[in-house]
């Protein structure tokens, strides 16, 4: 069996910590994107759930940050954003997942929206300790 070495060739970690926070995540994965010449709409799908994170992070978590890293796996490159916060945690992943359930004002659409805009999504989280959200996206 031949495994695919994935390389790590950048790699950057920006605090979220207010609203203008969230828009500097959302200009550094977009220049990221566009770097690794992402097609536009590989760049809007990036950089659209990395903003829905990076918010949920801020108004859920309390706040947190987001490590950014560009990635090699043979010809293929690719974006990895790993959000980690120290907030409540998540009590029901499957349930946050779901398209309509919120619990705050929002749409309940941020979190399944931005794993089906990825093409790899991870979450860990644990009640009382915080939530690990990993998404990938492959040009």
């Amino acid at each position: 069996m031949i495994q695919t070495i994935i390389s790590l060739t950048t790699s950057s970690t920006l605090q979220v910590r207010a609203s203008d926070d969230v828009v500097r995540v959302r200009q550094e994965v977009r220049a990221k994107a566009v770097a690794l010449e992402f097609s536009l709409v590989g760049q809007t799908k990036i950089v659209t759930a990395a903003s829905e994170l990076a918010r949920n992070a801020l108004d859920y978590g309390g706040g947190g940050e987001v490590r950014i890293e560009t990635l090699q796996k043979g010809a293929a490159r690719g974006l990895r954003l790993t959000f980690e916060d120290k907030g409540a945690g998540i009590e029901n992943i499957e349930q946050a997942l779901t398209d309509g359930f919120t619990t705050g004002r929002g749409l309940g659409i941020g979190l399944g929206g931005a794993r089906r805009l990825s093409d790899e999504f991870e979450i860990h989280s644990v009640v009382g300790q915080g939530t690990r959200i990993v998404i990938a996206r492959w040009k």
